[in-house]
This record gives C-alpha cells, structure tokens and sequence, in this order.
C-alpha cells in the first residue's frame, strides 16, 4: 500500500467500483484483476492504460452525463490567441477593478470610461478623470514590470468635453421630449375624462 494517503483512498475507491463492476458482470471479485496502484507501475504506458480504463468505466455508468455546458460552444473560441485571456477573463467575470497588469485593467477602463465620463455633473470633474486617465496611460507605457504591451491610446481633453456635453444635451433633449409625450398623454386622458362626463 502507498504511503500517500490521498494515492490510497483513490485505490480504495477504483479498487471498491472495480469488485462492483465484477460482480454486475457476474464474476468472482476476488479473482478479477485488480488495477495496479502507483508504485507499481513500470512505465507511463500502463499508468496511461490504467487512467483511460478508469475513464471509460465512468462514461459507462454514466458518470460524465448531463454537465454543465454539454453541448455548448466553449466561450472564447474567436480564432485569434490571446495569451492573457484567463487573466481577462477573471476580470471581467467577477468585475475586478485594479487588478491585473495594466495593460488590461486599462483596456476595461478606456471601454468603460464614457459611461463614467455620463455620470459627472461638471466639465471639470470630466477634465480631471481625462487627465488622471492619460497620466496612468503614459506611466504604464513607461513601466518596465513585464506584462503584455499597453496599447490603450490616450485621449484628447477637449474632444471628450465636447463629446461630454453633445452627449449629455441629447440626453437633456430625449428627457425633455419624453416629458412633453407624457403631459400630452396626461391632457389627453383628462379631456376624454371631461367630455365622458357631459
């Protein structure tokens, strides 16, 4: 028996599912042959022999059945390789802000940064978050940490201030015309109401 006791109570277990399988299959368990534990393997050929076995005796009983995602594309399959795209992909699923190389969270940043830009109130604060944005862009171009290359562009201040304010009077515009369907909606019930009434 192995010293290893996580090697041991993986034996226990193939050696408990192998006697079931014996006697299903209407053998003598004691005499059936049993899978040979870890140290006795003589080279990877039959180690690699002994895990398909285990495998195919798993996909019989039905082991592998109904997982998650059966059927299902693999996510990510775009056709281009993307070395980091684990780390991305941690970042995105659980919306992690300031982790990872910069190059990434910068990335997240920059897709994100006008809904941010949307929800200040003043050109200054949007002046500020431009320039702090810009500032980490350029000192992680300079950085000299390792990590995937950082090819977020910087942007201009003004043009994201006009943009800024052509957004938010469009915003303005919608909100203002939503109002004037509403209160027209609203005269228009109240004078069906009046003349229901004469």
């Amino acid at each position: 028996m192995s010293e290893d006791p996580q090697r041991a109570a993986s034996q226990y277990r193939s050696d408990r599912v192998a006697r079931e399988e014996a006697l299903a299959r209407g053998e003598d368990p004691d005499t059936a042959e049993r899978a040979p534990d870890g140290p006795r393997w003589s080279n990877a050929a039959e180690r690699a022999a002994y895990v398909e076995n285990v495998i195919q005796q798993a996909i019989r009983r039905g082991e592998f059945d109904d997982l998650p995602g059966a059927g299902k594309p693999l996510e990510g399959l775009n056709g281009r390789h993307d070395a980091d795209w684990w780390i991305r992909r941690k970042i995105e699923r659980e919306r992690l802000t300031g982790l990872g190389p910069p190059a990434l969270t910068l990335r997240v940043e920059d897709a994100e940064l006008d809904d941010r830009l949307d929800r200040m109130h003043r050109e200054s604060e949007v002046r500020e978050a431009i320039e702090d944005f810009n500032r980490r862009v350029i000192e992680a171009r300079r950085q000299l940490l390792g990590g995937p290359p950082v090819v977020t562009p910087t942007r201009d201040a003004d043009r994201e201030v006009r943009a800024w304010r052509e957004r938010r009077e469009a915003r303005q515009r919608r909100a203002a015309e939503e109002r004037e369907r509403q209160e027209q909606a609203a005269r228009s019930t109240r004078s069906r109401w009046w003349r229901r009434r004469d």
